[in-house]
């Protein structure tokens, strides 16, 4: 019995994040400070991706997944966030734990023009639920961690990205 009740419990999280696609009232929780040098990313060519690439930026990584609805909802908000943003040191990265077929045939379907990467340590990070966004400052700690859909091109949400990307 114990054997099924981690899974079972993992499931309900899972599609309790996934179902409310609207949800927006959400504050961001404070996170554990981990250094974005903790992520493992690699690129859909399977090259591991150097996050110390992105000192002195500010990055903002979408853990989703093809078949998650909030996830798909919350994609087109993130890329008008980032054309608000383009003048910005801000690095957008999309990291799902599915297959790279899996995200290629995503990619090919969808002409969003984001920087798909294969996430390589997602239950390190203690992601439950998707989407989840973590977001790490110039310094590369983490300012910002949610799990669940939000809409990034509202102004609050652009107050927000450009507040971590400008500190002063």
């Amino acid at each position: 019995m114990k054997v099924f009740i981690k899974p079972l419990t993992l499931l309900v999280i899972i599609i309790t994040a996934c179902n409310d696609s609207k949800k927006q009232e959400s504050k961001p929780v404070p996170s554990s400070q981990i250094e974005v040098e903790k992520v493992k990313l690699t690129s859909l060519t399977g090259k591991p991706i150097d996050m110390k690439q992105y000192k002195g930026k500010t990055v903002f990584i979408n853990f989703w997944a093809t078949w998650c609805k909030p996830c798909l909802e919350e994609m087109p908000t993130i890329k008008k966030a980032m054309g608000f943003l383009e003048d910005e040191k801000i690095e957008f990265l999309f990291a799902s734990d599915e297959s790279t077929e899996e995200i290629h045939a995503f990619e090919t379907e969808h002409s969003y023009g984001l920087y798909y990467t294969r996430a390589g340590n997602i239950e390190e990070l203690n992601i439950i639920g998707l989407p989840t966004t973590f977001i790490f400052d110039r310094e590369g700690k983490q300012v910002f961690s949610e799990m669940g859909y939000r809409k990034w091109d509202d102004k609050a949400n652009i107050d927000l990205l450009l507040k971590i990307a400008r500190p002063e």
